[in-house]
């Protein structure tokens, strides 16, 4: 596994993100075993199984995301003899690595994932609250990611399966949080910081002691110039050339935004040839609400 940093809060990183990962490894082998009728045991570490490979273009991504109690994203990529397994147990198929991959394994694939989607906010309930839990299919992330693990099926089990899991930025963050609060009161942690109480479902933010974890969290934001609504014919026929007219002046300040949250507004700039923004304006309620929430939430980067 992997987290920017080092020391007591990349340790705290990585014993929150494999409790996360072990949960939804826990609702795997119960899933897949109803499914195959058979015992499946899923086992989550922090380092490849000596079965895995590189990623490949016939890799099949899964991006789980969270809201509610927690709010991020994890991404989940399998090989297709993982993906070709799980579909054959998913339809009752026999056996058969060499066989064909069709788009219908790939629908039974996702429907299974779908399934433990349900069955871990089910499980995670009594940990970290009510979870909304929204399962697709999708490419390989394009954020980094804030920490990174395997689940492979346990040695001798009747189908051999792994795949590689990565949290982003924000559900680490929020991950953190919620293990602070959960810290023991006798441990020896100044008052300030130990003044955490349980995250609810929709409160996005640690509260503003424990904001210290946080500030190596590399979080991502947005530079704003404008927006419009299109008709999808419109988007059909958007071809090199074409000229999308947005809602704003040239001389209007753009938005800089935090998890959609506007924090800033200013004055666009071009530095060593890149953009770059000239702040004007902060707003300073959106913006503590914002890195608190967001240091418990996303940097998706």
């Amino acid at each position: 596994m992997s987290e920017s940093g080092a020391g007591p809060q990349a340790e705290a990183a990585q014993a929150s993100a494999m409790e996360f990962a072990a949960a939804w490894a826990a609702s795997m082998t119960a899933v897949f075993s109803q499914v195959a009728g058979t015992p499946i045991a899923m086992e989550c570490t922090d380092a490849a199984p000596p079965e895995a490979l590189p990623p490949a273009a016939s890799d099949l991504h899964m991006i789980a995301v969270f809201a509610g109690s927690l709010r991020g994203e994890m991404s989940l990529r399998m090989p297709r003899s993982t993906a070709l397994s799980l579909a054959q147990a998913m339809l009752s198929e026999e056996r058969d690595n060499s066989a064909e991959f069709k788009p219908e394994h790939k629908d039974a694939t996702e429907e299974l994932m779908r399934q433990v989607a349900g069955h871990v906010t089910t499980a995670m309930k009594a940990r970290w609250g009510d979870l909304q839990l929204h399962v697709q299919p999708a490419p390989a992330p394009a954020w980094a990611a804030g920490a990174v693990g395997w689940v492979a099926s346990a040695s001798g089990a009747p189908i051999s399966a792994w795949m590689e899991w990565q949290l982003s930025a924000a559900l680490i963050a929020q991950l953190r949080a919620s293990h602070a609060s959960a810290a023991p009161a006798s441990e020896s942690i100044p008052a300030e910081e130990n003044d955490v109480r349980p995250q609810t479902a929709g409160a996005g933010a640690p509260p503003p002691g424990n904001l210290d974890l946080f500030m190596d969290i590399e979080l991502d934001v947005t530079l704003r110039f404008g927006g419009r609504r299109m008709l999808l014919r419109e988007i059909l026929d958007l071809s090199p050339g074409s000229v999308v007219e947005l809602d704003r002046e040239v001389q209007s300040p753009v938005d800089l935004l935090l998890d959609g949250k506007l924090i800033a507004r200013g004055e666009v700039v071009v530095v060593d040839g890149n953009y770059g923004l000239r702040v004007a304006e902060v707003a300073s309620s959106e913006l503590s609400g914002s890195l608190a929430s967001h240091a418990a939430r996303e940097a998706e980067a």
